[in-house]
């Protein structure tokens, strides 16, 4: 079975203005445009491939606080946008974005969603990629935790989509969720910046079909949980 795969950061209620977010968008992109030559370039959505394909999106700060101030990118509270790379169909990484939320009910969110199959997705769906993906995303947004990972592994294997409990490929923590504890080898800890700290479980891509994997995943997953890491994202 075809293992997919993509990064995700989440974080609680969180009021900023659309000139906050827009420097985190910005931030984003910036980040992620250097990995692959594929994600260069980013263009927002149209009713058609044409049409999307005129809405470059320029990673500066301006860029997206021209969009924000668009009503359809405006929320009851925060702001929302899509981004695409204008690959060919199979080739396409997708960027969904939700900053800038203050409200009990729902939390903030940006997902990162490389291809499924193809040379290209065999390019970018790898722990360095992802690992500098995520890294990127938790510098830009501040987010309390994210991962990169399968959702094979997460949906059949873990039985749970909640964000903040469980175990992924490559994880973050914010120093405010807690203090990673030792990890056993092959996993390895680094620290992002003076945010927080990234957890990469395996040097080759991590897969559900793996025993190996997912005896790791199975045993960080415990150490995390003594730790007090593993629990659900508030908003």
């Amino acid at each position: 079975m075809t293992e997919n795969y993509y990064a995700g950061v989440y974080w609680p209620s969180r009021k900023e203005s659309p000139e906050a977010c827009a420097r985190r968008a910005a931030s984003l992109f910036q980040g992620i445009s250097t990995l692959d030559p594929t994600w260069a370039n980013w263009f927002g959505t149209g009713k058609s491939r044409k049409q999307a394909l005129e809405k470059r999106l320029p990673p500066i700060a301006s860029t997206f606080e021209q969009l924000f101030s668009l009503r359809k990118h405006q929320l009851v509270s925060g702001f929302s946008f899509v981004a695409w790379n204008g690959e060919a169909d199979g080739s396409t990484t997708g960027v969904t974005c939700t900053c800038g939320v203050a409200s009990p009910y729902l939390s903030n969110v940006c997902t990162v969603n490389p291809p499924r199959r193809g040379p290209i997705a065999e390019r970018l769906i790898d722990a360095t990629v992802m690992s500098r993906t995520l890294q990127a995303m938790a510098l830009a947004w501040e987010p309390e935790w994210g991962v990169a990972t399968s959702d094979l592994h997460r949906d059949e294997v873990l039985k749970t989509a909640t964000p903040g409990t469980f175990v992924g490929w490559v994880m973050y923590f914010s120093h405010s969720w807690g203090t990673v504890p030792p990890l056993p080898a092959p996993v390895r800890i680094e620290p992002v910046a003076d945010k927080g700290t990234l957890i990469i479980l395996t040097p080759e891509r991590f897969t559900a079909s793996n025993p190996e994997h997912v005896a790791l995943a199975a045993q960080v997953q415990e150490l995390l949980d003594r730790a007090g890491l593993l629990r659900p994202l508030q908003a």
